[in-house]
């Protein structure tokens, strides 16, 4: 038997109607909206980009998301068909339907489908619609109702949204480039008419993105990535920036922590009320976390300090500082820990035991006595899902111990472990590794899995 669906009646007519792209271009015109989605779907899977063309200019509805769509590398002319096909100008409806849309989304978001449902309000029906920039059309639409005598204003009268993420590094693909001129071509050719809503934004070299970044508003980021530069052009770049929700730095310099270029980026922190995830790696904060950590908000979820040569102040602080109470993710790889004194690490896990679902802890130096330390703390932490204590100086009994208080956590699936170090010739030179002791390491931990019951748990590692 044949489980398959049978196709339905819609199904096969969308069919029909894409085998033929000039009927379907000329439908567009006169089906009915409740087809709109379907007829998108499908073409958009198909990769019809003249018909999803076609069908942007003349969208029956206020928003349209790419929303769960993946955007492999022969769905790329697609993304460009839709940017060609956006009016932001009535006078430019080539069709005898008139266009409704207002917020044209490109990002692949699982969070949302491809129109907002319809809400009876003033304001745009889009539940992503941007609510920081000055130049939003919410912030428009309140200005022109204040404005205006007439009770509601017109959707044609306001400007068009348009909301990409950007990535501005170096090694960008050709394709890449090319949509990027053409984003910022219909920004210019709108004069003004275009709202460019950049919501995640990775950037390098900021002295030579100048003149791209002059076409942004940096309000409306949600999330933003540097990557190198020094500390002076990230300040510049956060006057601009809003209400972010993550914020990543690396490899960034700083001549002084004590100067006040370092104190004007403190006061940038200090403004991020919303920050969700902080991700520092290569910028050195030797004792000066707690300057930084401390005026960020207290509900941070994923804190990552990797390459930050963190001292034992700043891990005795990390214990304690409120903004890691509620931490779901961790990561402090690549921060030797030189002393034997394991309780700022200890009192670290145990504090966020009952929210910590991701630990790293790799490179760190960490030796038998700091894990024999630690164990109690992290057989506590109930949530725990990933663990990764790779590239670590431990023993072969520390690490069946380790294994053995673990495998009571029922929510830890994935453990990479640390290669013990008698497989090294001399550690931690890879070319020293003992191919055959390594190989009875990995059948001595499955086998103690499987004694245990704990076939779902995976314990895997990779040379350091």
């Amino acid at each position: 038997m044949d489980n398959k669906k049978p196709n339905t009646l819609l199904d096969l007519a969308i069919h029909q109607l894409l085998s033929n792209e000039t009927a379907a271009i000329h439908a567009v015109e006169k089906i009915p909206r409740e087809l709109f989605v379907p007829l998108f779907c499908a073409s958009f899977k198909g990769v019809h980009k003249n018909i999803v063309k076609a069908m942007v200019k003349v969208w029956p509805f206020t928003c349209l998301h790419i929303g769960t769509f993946t955007v492999r590398e022969h769905h790329r002319e697609l993304l460009t068909a839709m940017l060609e096909g956006l009016q932001f100008l009535p006078g430019q409806n080539w069709g005898s339907r008139s266009p409704k849309l207002r917020i044209l989304d490109l990002r692949e978001y699982s969070g949302c489908k491809i129109v907002c449902p319809e809400i009876r309000t003033k304001s745009p029906a889009c539940l992503f619609s941007c609510a920081h920039s000055e130049h939003s059309i919410l912030k428009t639409q309140s200005q022109q109702s204040i404005a205006s005598s007439e009770p509601e204003v017109q959707p044609s009268n306001l400007p068009m949204e348009l909301i990409v993420n950007i990535s501005l590094v170096s090694g960008i693909t050709l394709w890449q480039h090319e949509f990027l001129v053409l984003l910022l071509n219909k920004v210019e050719d709108s004069s003004g008419s275009l709202h460019l809503c950049c919501r995640d934004l990775e950037i390098d070299k900021l002295g030579d993105r100048r003149n791209t970044l002059n076409y942004l508003d940096l309000k409306c980021l949600i999330n933003l990535s540097v990557f190198q530069g020094s500390l002076i052009e990230v300040n510049n770049l956060l006057t601009r920036v809003g209400q972010l929700r993550r914020f990543c730095l690396s490899r960034i310099t700083c001549r002084s922590l004590n100067g006040k270029v370092f104190r004007n980026f403190v006061s940038h922190l200090r403004c991020m009320d919303h920050l969700n995830e902080l991700n520092f790696h290569s910028f050195v904060l030797t004792d000066h976390l707690e300057t930084a950590l401390r005026v960020l908000p207290t509900s941070l979820d994923f804190l990552h300090l990797t390459f930050c040569e963190l001292s034992y102040n700043d891990f005795k602080f990390l214990a304690e500082c409120p903004q890691a109470n509620h931490l779901k993710l961790l990561n402090i790889s690549s921060n030797p820990m030189y002393w034997e004194d394991c309780e700022p690490f200890y009192n670290l896990l145990h504090r966020i035991s009952g929210t910590l679902q991701h630990l790293a802890v790799t490179h760190c130096v960490l030796t038998d006595s700091m894990v024999a330390g630690v164990i109690p703390a992290l057989s506590h932490c109930s949530q725990l899902q990933e663990l990764n204590l790779s590239a670590n100086p431990v023993s072969m009994p520390m690490l069946m111990r380790l294994l053995e208080h673990l495998t009571s956590l029922m929510e830890l699936k994935y453990v990479i472990y640390p290669i013990p170090v008698h497989c090294y010739g001399r550690w931690p030179i890879q070319e020293s590794l003992d191919q055959q002791k390594t190989a009875y390491v990995q059948a001595r931990l499955k086998r103690m899995l499987r004694e245990a019951g704990r076939i779902d748990m995976i314990w895997f590692t990779f040379p350091g």
